[in-house]
């Protein structure tokens, strides 16, 4: 299943006056890479959060929240946010605002040699 479009468009709007903003295709989504770190994305309906695992266990109890278990197990700063829990501009700016504040902390993945 593809990716929502609406959402990657309200994402993109929000991320468009930031420099060193990259989309990536991966895991049947669309990941947006920030500084060279992967920031926020979309699989299917949802949005994909990194956010600082120090909060993680507070935010799963924020509507439309839930663990991101992509390879079947829960993954560490990382959450997945259905559409209840970013209706309004408030609620998407919030998670929006984790994602960004976190990438300032997080680690880039290692560059694959050639």
């Amino acid at each position: 299943m593809a990716y929502n479009e609406q959402l990657a468009n309200r994402i993109r709007e929000k991320l468009m006056d930031l420099p060193h903003v990259e989309e990536k295709k991966m895991m049947g989504g669309l990941v947006f890479m920030v500084n060279e770190k992967m920031c926020v994305g979309i699989l299917k309906d949802e949005m994909m959060c990194r956010i600082d695992p120090v909060f993680q266990e507070a935010l799963l109890e924020k509507n439309g929240c839930r663990e991101m278990d992509f390879t079947k197990r829960p993954m560490k700063g990382y959450v997945l946010v259905a559409d209840e829990g970013m209706r309004t501009d408030q609620e998407f700016d919030h998670w929006i605002g984790l994602c960004l504040a976190f990438n300032k902390f997080a680690k880039a993945a290692r560059k694959k040699q050639k």
